[in-house]
């Protein structure tokens, strides 16, 4: 469930949050901008952060996961394909992008329109 924060006169807003899981390296840019880090070394690590992360009335939005952690638990990020809540997106660790998270996007919007409208 979502926290429920007064804003202004009658008002109310709902804070979502937005996670970061990768190596240590990856993530400890992302806390500095005020996501919650989640560092993770192998796939095991990855996995137990996204099932906490991702647990019943979870206040995440958005879960950004490294695409080399990604690649060794698709399985468990599958689970997430289809519903609006969580966003679940790849991005590239230090080592550069493995293209993973652009084919994620491009089968995102294929399932949505119908067609490859990203012209790649």
């Amino acid at each position: 469930m979502c926290p429920v924060i007064p804003y202004g006169k009658g008002c109310v807003i709902c804070m979502l949050k937005i996670a970061v899981i990768g190596g240590k390296d990856t993530v400890i840019g992302f806390k500095a901008v005020g996501l919650t880090a989640c560092p993770a070394s192998n796939a095991e690590e990855a996995k137990m952060a996204l099932r906490d992360l991702t647990r019943e009335n979870s206040e995440y939005a958005i879960i950004y996961i490294e695409e080399k952690l990604a690649q060794q638990i698709q399985h468990d990020i599958d689970r997430f394909k289809d519903s609006p809540s969580p966003a679940i997106i790849l991005i590239p660790g230090r080592e550069g992008s493995l293209g993973l998270g652009r084919n994620a996007l491009r089968e995102a919007v294929e399932r949505a329109v119908g067609t490859n409208i990203l012209g790649d």
